[in-house]
């Protein structure tokens, strides 16, 4: 199924409170440790950047939330639907959430993401992201807390 979608683009449009159910299927179908549904209406509420992929048949198939501060952004979760990841939707979204952050004015920006989610790590490092730190104990994990690997990268604002 993969193949057929690498040419497809995603749709972005801010998120919307009644697309939580449709994004915390998707959220708990990829991690072991999903956010609540609480969270996601927090970061809605605050105003935070939160946005859904669709696909042309209205279908959610990613979703990104990232804050946007004093000349920084921090991309807080970046989710693709879990059949389809592989897609090339994860980039997509990722350089629709740098653009934004870009006209935002932002020269930097961060995230965490776990040593052992190789995927996503691959994913950052050929956006240009590189390792800057470490928080240790960051993510529940089956045995006790992992680690998040802290990455940053440049912006060239618009």
């Amino acid at each position: 199924m993969s193949a057929m979608l690498k040419n497809h683009s995603l749709f972005f449009r801010p998120m919307l409170e009644q697309d939580l159910m449709e994004i915390l299927e998707i959220e708990t179908q990829a991690y072991e440790f999903p956010w609540s549904a609480t969270i996601f209406r927090d970061c809605l509420q605050v105003g935070y950047c939160c946005w859904v992929g669709e696909s042309a048949a209205g279908l959610i198939n990613a979703y990104g939330v990232m804050s946007v501060a004093a000349g920084e952004c921090h991309i807080l979760n970046l989710c693709v639907c879990q059949q389809i990841q592989g897609s090339g939707y994860g980039g997509q979204l990722l350089d629709f959430l740098l653009d934004l952050a870009s006209k935002h004015k932002v020269d930097t920006a961060f995230l965490e993401v776990r040593p052992s989610n190789e995927t996503a790590r691959n994913l950052y490092n050929k956006a240009g992201f590189n390792e800057v730190g470490m928080r240790r104990n960051y993510y529940p994990a089956r045995q006790g807390r992992e680690d998040a690997i802290i990455m940053a990268k440049a912006i060239i604002p618009i």
